[in-house]
């Protein structure tokens, strides 16, 4: 070919060859990797996700078992009702028989004292009569038995049910944990202290100064609400464990539980409920003492502090600590007192 085909015919092939590269790349290029802990923190949320189900079940199996004692106590009572009512008719039975041995008229006819057995005689009716009035009240007693015992056994069946119930979370809690565990293990140390933010000692260290403390306890809308804060500001490092409610370890739900708890509040046990346990505020309107809640499915709560913070029990890799509320995604907040 001439020179100038030649160039020409080079140019196609190497333009060629270029778009070629390009389409190979695009096709094979490789996913972008998942940010560093993205992994631990779906895990995390999955294992609070069960462990407030958790919660749940194991407050609903101890109602179920504390209405269970309460029938069983209840039946334990009926039955010692009934086992007086029982001597009383057997005592009154067995009367009746040592005297019935006589016809009537023919012991009224042997008797030496007629009137005397009149007497007697209207005695035994009367007597007859407490002996259906006591048959009456062991019929009742009895039907009251087999009901409470019904009862007893409907709350066995539900209790049941609550410990599988209780069983299935706790597998699910415990492979999601498991399974965020080894996924630190293969993070480098500075990737594992972006999850977990250091020791207890640093979280209390994070909690600001006593002047910041102070600020946050005036800014409570009441006593309660600023006692709840400074019992969360005393447990600032405490370990995280799932299903613990306090003095020295907690669970997101556990934590708020256990300071309004100290302020003479009772709360629900599980985020679920504890969202309805107040009334709800905006994020505009928040006070030191508010419960903010996170995800969609209400499965995190901190406990406000002012200034756009909050302290949480965050996961078990990670203590008690101080933490924006822009940190997660908002869901909605109560004020409890």
């Amino acid at each position: 070919m001439g020179g100038t085909t030649a160039r020409a015919a080079v140019t196609v092939v190497l333009a060629g060859t270029a778009t070629a590269a390009g389409f190979d790349g695009a096709a094979h290029a490789a996913p972008r990797p998942a940010p560093a802990g993205a992994d631990v923190d779906r895990l995390y949320r999955e294992a609070e996700v069960a462990t407030e189900k958790y919660n749940g079940a194991k407050e609903r199996a101890d109602s179920a078992r504390e209405r269970l004692r309460d029938l069983q106590d209840e039946t334990a009572r009926a039955q010692a009702r009934l086992n007086k009512a029982r001597e009383a008719l057997g005592a009154v039975a067995a009367a009746q028989y040592r005297a019935g041995g006589l016809d009537p008229a023919l012991r009224l006819m042997l008797s030496d004292d007629p009137d005397a057995y009149l007497d007697g005689a209207a005695l035994a009716e009367r007597a007859g009569s407490r002996h259906h009035a006591e048959l009456g009240r062991v019929r009742a007693q009895l039907r009251e038995i087999e009901k409470l015992r019904g009862a007893a056994r409907v709350e066995v069946k539900t209790l049941t049910t609550r410990r599988a119930e209780l069983g299935r979370h706790r597998r699910t809690i415990t492979e999601k944990l498991s399974a965020a565990r080894q996924a630190l293990s293969r993070m480098s140390p500075e990737e594992r202290a972006g999850i977990t933010g250091g020791t207890g000692r640093a979280a209390r260290s994070a909690g600001g100064t006593a002047r910041d403390t102070a600020l946050s306890l005036s800014q409570a809308p009441n006593a309660r609400a600023a006692q709840a804060v400074a019992y969360a500001h005393q447990k600032l490092g405490s370990p995280y464990v799932w299903g613990a409610t306090g003095p020295d370890a907690f669970d997101c739900s556990g934590l708020v539980l256990a300071a309004y708890r100290s302020a003479g509040v009772s709360l629900p046990r599980t985020t679920y409920a504890q969202i309805d346990a107040g009334r709800r505020v905006s994020r505009s309107e928040l006070l030191p003492g508010d419960l903010v809640f996170f995800y969609s499915g209400i499965s995190h709560v901190g406990l406000y502090i002012g200034n756009g913070q909050m302290i949480h029990a965050p996961n078990p890799s990670a203590p008690v600590r101080v933490a924006p509320v822009d940190q997660m995604p908002f869901a909605g907040a109560t004020r409890v007192v």
